[in-house]
């Protein structure tokens, strides 16, 4: 049974009664039972919207998932490449003299020759010459004496 069905049967019940239409209490019940109708209406109306809005939010939540699906699968393919590349990028660490802050460099900042340190600003140099005498082509100490 429906709250309007059960607010109907309170107003039958009332009406069976046979109440002195003029009679302060029969106002009083009169006005709750039209209130409870009116209420029984009102919360009929929100389930009834509330049924919409949520069919509404699951098909919107079945399109964001195609979209993820086709998305994410895209971006699966595209980003196998991008991520060997960023494997491959080495990264230096060098230790401010003057402060002795660590700071993580990559082989564009060393190709600069210097960069200034973030936390001192003391101006740190590198000097990336390959050594000629080696014949293995390391940089090594392999034909030093």
């Amino acid at each position: 049974m429906t709250n309007s069905e059960k607010a109907a049967y309170i107003r039958g019940l009332m009406e069976g009664m046979d109440l002195d239409p003029n009679a302060k209490e029969t106002k009083l019940f009169n006005a709750i039972v039209d209130l409870l109708d009116d209420l029984s209406l009102s919360v009929e109306e929100m389930e009834d919207a509330y049924d919409e809005l949520s069919g509404q939010v699951d098909e919107i939540d079945e399109d964001l998932g195609e979209l993820e699906e086709e998305f994410y699968d895209i971006d699966e393919d595209d980003d196998d490449d991008d991520d060997d590349a960023w494997e491959d990028e080495c990264y230096y660490e060098v230790t401010c003299p003057k402060c002795g802050d660590t700071i993580e460099l990559n082989e564009e900042m060393l190709d600069e020759g210097s960069i200034d340190c973030p936390n001192c600003g003391e101006t740190l140099e590198f000097d990336l010459e390959e050594d000629d005498s080696c014949d293995c082509g390391e940089n090594c100490d392999c034909n030093k004496e």
